[in-house]
């Protein structure tokens, strides 16, 4: 097949974007180093939830989820998704009233949400500790299985027949019209979409992202113990926290019944291996909320690394004007399974010259020359 665009990535974000370019008519070509779904995408929990660190991150997980609600009927039992919602828990009044903050920011972004007192708590969530203050229940939000919803989108999403996969293909660099494998062979293309994560930098050195050590753990089945995903308000301080070591309260029931625990956040380093102060520190935490956990066997831990902006905002858009062509789709953090369909989207009206369904300018690159001066 010729080739009119490369992504580089089958993560779950290289996938939407090469979905999305392929939807539109272009013959893409992904090239991957190892496999679909890897990386980030592999090692996350899959939750799509809407967040509302900032009015872009509020605008682009609630369009991202529509996307993806969407989605869910075309979808396979094997993609494992289901809405099973978002319960944020308030432990004490304080947190109450941050989760009536967050109500009332999700109903300006037009987000369906239902503020719970303790006792709609405990009935929503009967394992959770008592006495808890309530929480907020945001019900459009959902889980999937990205891995799969990543192959889901390359082999069988409407410009599939568009798409031609590559594996075990490293790409070494970037050249002019097209990128260098590492055995040597040039791979053209006008439109290059570099969408590999941390890895990005590799290829765009300059670009200002950096890695987050994340811890997981998934305990055997459970059936019925948790209904919801379940986080701790607290968890929006932690998950944007630029420096040292940081744990909160994040439990998940998967469709198989298994309980999918998070999460830490660790800074400068790219140590893959478990560390197990972080991770009994995690547990400890979770603890607080679900009493029941230390009595359940675990059946595995493992950590990933997301790609962090300086802003928390993912980079969607030309990678610069010194590099014709190319294209970044990096920086997702822990939103990129959420905001990848979005992010395939908001890709495609910038390469097309289209209107996109929200305000692009907040995601491109050059607002970091701005902040640094350099475009003054």
């Amino acid at each position: 097949m010729s080739r009119d665009a490369v992504v580089i990535g089958a993560g779950i974000v290289g996938a939407a974007c090469a979905a999305e370019l392929a939807a539109q008519g272009l013959r893409v070509e992904v090239l991957e180093a190892a496999g679909i779904g890897g990386g980030a995408t592999a090692a996350g929990m899959g939750h799509i939830v809407v967040m509302n660190d900032s009015p872009a991150e509020l605008a682009l997980s609630a369009y991202s989820r529509e996307l993806w609600l969407a989605l869910a009927p075309s979808l396979r039992a094997s993609d494992a998704f289901a809405r099973c919602g978002t319960l944020w828990v308030a432990a004490d009044a304080e947190e109450f009233a941050a989760a009536r903050s967050l109500q009332s920011a999700f109903s300006g972004g037009g987000v369906r949400s239902q503020l719970l007192d303790a006792a709609a708590l405990r009935e929503c969530e009967p394992s959770l500790a008592a006495p808890m203050a309530g929480g907020l229940l945001v019900e459009d939000d959902a889980i999937v299985y990205a891995p799969r919803a990543a192959q889901w989108l390359l082999e069988h999403s409407l410009g599939a027949r568009n798409i031609a996969l590559r594996r075990d293909c490293e790409v070494s660099a970037l050249t002019q019209g097209g990128v260098r494998l590492a055995n040597g062979e040039i791979v053209e293309a006008d439109l290059i979409v570099v969408a590999n994560g941390l890895s990005a930098q590799r290829f765009l050195p300059g670009l200002p992202i950096v890695p987050k050590k994340g811890h997981l753990l998934i305990a055997d089945r459970y059936p019925g113990y948790l209904h919801h995903q379940v986080l701790e308000l607290g968890y929006i301080k932690s998950a944007h926290q630029t420096r040292g070591a940081s744990v909160a309260f994040n439990a998940q029931p998967r469709p198989t019944g298994q309980i999918l625990l998070g999460s830490s956040r660790q800074f400068d380093t790219l140590d893959a291996a478990v560390e197990w102060s972080v991770l009994a520190s995690m547990l400890q935490r979770a603890a607080r909320y679900l009493p029941g956990l230390p009595s359940m066997n675990a059946i595995r831990a493992w950590t990933g690394f997301r790609a962090a902006s300086p802003d928390g905002l993912p980079i969607i858009g030309p990678a610069g004007d010194t590099l014709p062509g190319v294209w970044v789709a990096a920086g997702h953090e822990g939103l990129g399974v959420t905001t990848s369909l979005a992010t395939g989207k908001l890709l495609a009206a910038q390469i097309f010259g289209t209107r996109a369904a929200i305000d692009v300018t907040p995601y491109r690159v050059e607002r970091f020359a701005v902040e640094r001066g350099d475009g003054a």
